[in-house]
């Protein structure tokens, strides 16, 4: 009998539009003679599966089951596709450990963790992973943005310490009014913001899943912004990014981030597909971490599945691999 999977998308933030732009990618490539599938709506107004004629069924929130034509329908793992939150900050895994259902991301802990970029750097610090300095603040509990930047080197990035896609972030090239305005943009998004030293260097970013106990790195992707930095617009718009999949780099650069990238999935412990972006900086020959992603982006103009068909796999078995990784954990 095929098992029965859960396909969450939606989410609370802003960030569920790219949850929905994900969720075509996923749902075109998910083995359906493998697996019967249901996609599961996670919004503020309610938890929906929309059945074949537009009509909406509630999600019971008892043991996440769905009724359909007077049968109980309860599933065997979740595959999760929600960006922001509750789907990745720890909040709906923490939900399912509950009900004893597996899925197929980080665990509440590592995902709570890793959407707090402060809480990120901070780990990744204690265990030897090279970040950048940074300073974290508290809505409500800092003076004022003089007394921060006394403590930091010029240019920093301005962002708050929760959430994705550069929403609310901000490059403050000196401490002088613009830090201000970029510390009042970003506490609009959250009531917590990391300011961090900019890093002069290479952009890479690079998927990595564990399948069948083995750490997978996939092909490093290079990018370049036709921007400033990578922000929003840069990251979403066609034609103001640059991406090479897969990068044009030297192997001995390549196999330093590949190597820091398999340390940081081991120390925070990951599950499922993340994604890491890292700086490369040349000077010191060495990258540092930038953040880690527990639910990256699966649109066709996504980083990881470029990644994935370069590494010579099809988008149907990587997405088999990360359910049955999480089948697997029952």
């Amino acid at each position: 009998m095929k098992p029965t999977i859960a396909f969450v998308t939606g989410g609370y933030s802003g960030e569920s539009v790219i949850s929905y732009k994900s969720a075509v990618t996923i749902e075109n490539n998910i083995d359906k003679d493998r697996y019967t599938v249901y996609k599961i709506d996670i919004t503020r107004e309610g938890w929906f599966h929309a059945k074949a004629d537009g009509t909406k069924v509630s999600v019971d929130k008892n043991d996440f089951s769905l009724t359909l034509d007077g049968q109980k329908v309860k599933f065997d793992a979740v595959l999760i596709g929600i960006h922001g939150t509750p789907g990745e900050d720890g909040k709906l895994q923490g939900y399912f450990d509950m009900l004893g259902l597996p899925y197929t991301s980080c665990n509440a802990a590592s995902s709570a963790i890793t959407f707090n970029k402060r809480f990120t750097v901070g780990v990744a610090a204690f265990d030897g992973i090279n970040v950048a300095r940074s300073v974290h603040l508290v809505k409500g509990r800092f003076s004022n943005p003089e007394d921060v930047a006394q403590h930091l080197q010029f240019p920093v990035f301005v962002k708050p310490a929760n959430g994705g896609s550069s929403i609310g972030m901000s490059k403050v090239n000196s401490a002088s009014e613009e830090l201000g305005a970029a510390i009042e943009k970003a506490f609009r998004e959250d009531d917590q913001v990391l300011i961090e030293e900019f890093i002069t260097g290479r952009e890479f970013t690079v998927g990595v899943f564990r399948t069948r106990g083995e750490i997978i790195v996939l092909p490093l992707t290079e990018v370049r912004s036709k921007k400033e930095f990578f922000d929003f617009e840069a990251k979403y718009t066609a034609g103001l990014n640059e991406e090479t999949t897969p990068a044009q780099v030297d192997e001995a650069i390549a196999e330093k981030i590949r190597a820091a990238a398999r340390k940081i999935y081991q120390v925070f412990n990951c599950s499922g597909i993340i994604r890491i972006d890292f700086i490369y900086e040349e000077a010191k020959g060495e990258p540092f971490m930038l953040e880690v992603n527990t639910v990256p982006g699966q649109s066709e103009a996504s980083i990881v599945p470029q990644q994935v068909r370069t590494f010579g796999w099809t988008l149907k078995a990587f997405y088999s691999a990360l359910i049955e990784e999480a089948l697997a954990g029952r």
